[in-house]
């Protein structure tokens, strides 16, 4: 089993998936959350492959500054770990001025022309609150089947999905998947690692030795 796929050209995987995630996100650092979340969606909406899309300039975080695309890729690279199921996409990276999602989609679209399929496209509940501002929100959701991770018995409708289309909202409710909470977070990890403190398990070994050696936060 080779390691994953790194490249602005989708790997092959991904362009013959009948059902492809797309997992974006700025991944700053990549854990086992994400890692989770990712098998959660492909086991439960029977994806063929998850595309992990490492975000340039998310919209919403303009005015942070993040680690470098090289090391974001790199620390995916372990996380992934070889996994085939799984590939690694730096689409956005290659693209000047903010990361939309609606960009992205249409990308892979050109680049699956004559394949068909589904796109399904996976959101953290974090971002629930803000999606109904999303650039393009109603063709971003009419091109993908939303997937929404929530936790179990958390509210899933905040009042702003209520500018959304019914269509739009319709779809976000048939994408829920109700998850079992996971505690690391990449905010939460910069901050242990930055104080010297054990980030505790969500970062593999490897992926830890990975941050030391490079004394990324």
């Amino acid at each position: 089993m080779g390691d994953p796929e790194t490249s602005p050209s989708l790997s092959r995987r991904a362009v013959d998936a009948a059902r492809l995630g797309i997992f974006g996100g700025s991944f700053d650092p990549p854990h086992a959350g994400h890692l989770y979340l990712a098998a959660e969606a492909r086991a439960s909406f029977e994806l063929d492959h998850v595309l992990f899309v490492p975000a340039a300039r998310p919209p919403h975080k303009l005015e942070r500054r993040l680690a470098s695309g090289k090391d974001r890729c790199a620390m995916l690279e372990i996380l992934l770990d070889g996994r085939s199921e799984f590939s690694i996409w730096n689409g956005e990276l290659a693209r000047s001025g903010p990361s939309y999602a609606l960009d992205t989609v249409h990308e892979l679209m050109r680049a699956r022309t004559g394949k068909g399929g589904e796109l399904f496209l996976l959101i953290g509940a974090d971002n629930l609150e803000g999606f109904a501002r999303w650039h393009g929100v109603e063709e971003l959701v009419c091109l993908t089947q939303p997937v929404v991770c929530v936790r179990s018995g958390s509210c899933f409708e905040p009042e702003s999905l209520a500018l959304l289309s019914d269509s739009a909202r319709a779809k976000l409710r048939a994408g829920r998947l109700e998850v079992t909470p996971f505690e690391a977070s990449s905010s939460k990890l910069r901050r242990a690692l930055r104080a010297g403190r054990d980030p505790g398990p969500g970062l593999p070994s490897k992926l830890l030795e990975y941050l030391r050696s490079r004394d990324i936060y």
